[in-house]
């Protein structure tokens, strides 16, 4: 169904080798956004009718997704980074939990799902662990559109009665912006009767990215990308041809491995104001920043890095999703940074691993205290979630020596490629499976990718 990707299993048996503090220069292409496409792909299941979808990112999670659609009887099928779904025929309403034990957003389906059906059994997601995630949320906000919602044994069965088994529109207030909340009851209001407001709404682009594709199936839906969404049901979606925003999680990681010292990088397409808050701080710590032709960015690295106090938050303000990356960079800046994470509980968990590489970070509660160390060194270590890899790799970038990573399956649920198109920038990396001899990696060589 899905080619061209590496599977958590290969994945498991390899290693990234990478040689620090080579001079990082070039253009890197942005692929699709992630977090945008897997709930898109899940949206697609409100409409019987084709539905295409471009520049979708290949990667782990996405085939993931791709297989739990297929076990719900869609059919599917990729080319490039070109997926075509047609869910005419959903043979069943209950998702497999051994695929939705291995990915959160495959719980997006249960909102499509009683949207079409009527009904809906999704196991309790899984995902990375970094961090409690409930979904009291959705299931507080379907409730109120009138379905009836249990959670036992770890699966959540939803239905709704009456003659029509549609849902009913309602007024929804979110106690906190949550993303997933947010689109789970705005695609599960497409097909409902009536009007569903959304207040306290998550504002982030993948949210409005969603709004897109279900308004080109000819859903009525107003305010995405603000605090208040309101949408007013229809009976009947059609088929729609759309394309995925650039990845700004993506984006940003390369803006940071630009901000390395030496360091000139281009970066393309992406839409800048996805960025505001990430390209604040790296004007922040010394870098600077150019705008070229409206999707391009190119970041040239100070002579020094400066220390900067950062706090996540939900968008538009800085992303969690990118504390970690910046977390490394601050590693190794002239003077102290706290950083306070205010969105996921768990979200540390690579301090210790930056720390194994001559970091030093303290961390009390939520709290991540950063003295900028002259120089990192290269050492063994371990990926425990997406962003930690990606955040251990700018430390293996700027460190002296070898940096081996290990749990590599983590890095492939979000980054398309992220070795090549570091290499294409100058980075000296390789990664080999596990039986390879280390006596076989050469420092510097490079990784030829077929």
């Amino acid at each position: 169904m899905i080619k061209n990707y590496v599977s958590p299993e290969e994945a498991d048996k390899s290693t990234l080798h990478i040689w620090g503090r080579h001079p990082l220069k070039g253009n890197v292409k942005i692929s699709g956004a992630k977090n945008a496409a897997l709930v898109v792909m899940a949206a697609a299941l409100l409409s019987p009718e084709d539905c295409r979808i471009r520049n979708v990112p290949i990667l782990a999670d996405v085939t993931r997704m791709g297989q739990i659609l297929a076990a719900l009887g869609v059919k599917i099928e990729q080319r490039e980074d070109i997926l075509d779904i047609n869910a005419s025929n959903i043979s069943k309403s209950e998702a497999p939990y051994e695929l939705v034990s291995q990915l959160r957003a495959s719980f997006f389906a249960i909102g499509p799902l009683l949207a079409r059906l009527g009904e809906a059994r999704v196991p309790l997601p899984g995902g990375c662990a970094i961090g409690a995630r409930p979904v009291d949320l959705h299931v507080r906000g379907l409730q109120a559109m009138g379905a009836d919602v249990q959670i036992q044994h770890g699966m959540v069965n939803a239905c709704v009665t009456g003659a029509s088994r549609r849902l009913k529109g309602a007024k929804i207030y979110l106690d906190y912006p949550s993303v997933g909340a947010t689109e789970t009851l705005m695609m599960a209001a497409t097909l409902a009767e009536g009007e569903t407001t959304i207040e306290n709404a998550a504002q982030e682009p993948e949210v409005v990215d969603l709004a897109n594709f279900c308004r080109a199936m000819g859903a009525r839906i107003v305010g995405a990308g603000t605090k208040k969404i309101v949408i007013s049901g229809v009976r009947h979606l059609h088929s729609a041809d759309y394309s995925i925003i650039p990845d700004r999680i993506e984006a940003g990681t390369f803006l940071v491995v630009g901000a390395l010292p030496g360091s000139d990088v281009s970066i393309s397409p992406v839409i800048p104001d996805h960025l505001t808050a990430v390209l604040s701080k790296l004007e922040a710590i010394g870098a600077s920043i150019t705008i070229e032709e409206g999707d391009r960015i190119r970041i040239v690295a100070g002579e020094t890095i400066k220390a900067t106090d950062i706090e996540t938050l939900p968008y538009p303000g800085f992303p969690t999703d990118m504390q970690a990356q910046f977390m490394a960079l601050l590693t190794i800046s002239n003077g102290d940074s706290v950083i306070t994470e205010t969105v996921f509980e768990n979200r540390m968990r690579h301090v210790s691993e930056l720390n194994r590489m001559g970091a030093d970070i303290r961390v009390k509660g939520n709290h991540a205290l950063v003295r900028g160390v002259p120089l990192l060194s290269g050492a063994p270590v371990v990926a425990t979630d997406l962003r930690a890899s990606a955040a251990l790799v700018i430390a293996g970038l700027a460190a002296q020596g070898q940096t081996t990573i290990q749990e590599l399956q983590h890095l492939d649920r979000g980054y398309e490629k992220l070795d090549y198109k570091l290499q294409q920038i100058g980075a000296r990396l390789q990664r080999v499976p596990a039986e390879t001899k280390q006596e076989s990696l050469v420092a510097g060589c490079e990784l030829t990718i077929k």
